[in-house]
């Protein structure tokens, strides 16, 4: 797969919605959390205040987020991940295991979207990508993109991604509220959609699974 991810390093960012993924009317995105381990005198083990995060301007203002996009018919569900992170970040690595699903509404077509967000590890951070003239990109601690990230389903992603890190004596101790995600059955939620209010603050996010 790395191949064909550093294949796409000299063409464009794909644009159109002909190959576009729909699940009951519900576009399909995917994105990563790309992250990198700072160095560490541990001698074992990885905690939180060792990763740092790769955030990504908006397009169309200051406003940060993590990479994401389209899932498209003819790619599975990890190449597009690995794909628009590359498009849109400039970053290569090894994807881990899925962080989650959710449902969203888009604040910019007030349409719902359901969103898969990876984990990325970032091997490589290319000088040249496809949205490097229109985005900037930002390592942050943990911390720091919890406060400045504008999505509350990606931090919920975020918080997924902190649990992996989390050693499991402290979460009996100390249990994280935000490793407690509730989570709800995807039919019974796109069901519950339709009588739900279409304001933003009522139906921001949804985990799904």
């Amino acid at each position: 797969m790395t191949m064909q991810i550093k294949k796409l390093v000299s063409l464009p960012s794909r644009s159109g919605r002909h190959l576009q993924r729909y699940n009951q009317g519900f576009r399909q995105v995917v994105g990563c959390i790309p992250y990198r381990i700072r160095k560490s005198t541990r001698s074992h083990g990885t905690l939180i205040e060792d990763l740092e995060v790769l955030l990504i301007s908006s397009q169309k203002s200051t406003r940060m987020m993590f990479p994401k996009g389209g899932w498209e018919l003819d790619e599975d569900i990890e190449l597009a991940a690995s794909r628009e992170t590359l498009e849109e970040a400039g970053v290569i690595g090894s994807l881990g295991d899925k962080l989650g699903e959710w449902i969203f509404k888009s604040k910019s077509q007030e349409k719902f979207h359901e969103g898969s967000m990876f984990s990325l590890l970032v091997t490589e951070e290319l000088d040249v990508w496809p949205e490097k003239n229109v985005r900037q990109r930002v390592w942050m601690t943990v911390n720091e993109a919890r406060e400045v990230c504008s999505h509350s389903w990606m931090k919920e992603a975020l918080e997924a991604f902190v649990c992996q890190f989390t050693p499991r004596q402290r979460m009996e101790e100390e249990p994280l509220s935000s490793c407690r995600l509730e989570l709800c059955k995807a039919e019974d939620l796109r069901m519950s959609i339709g009588t739900q209010s279409t304001d933003e603050k009522d139906v921001d996010c949804y985990l799904i699974s």
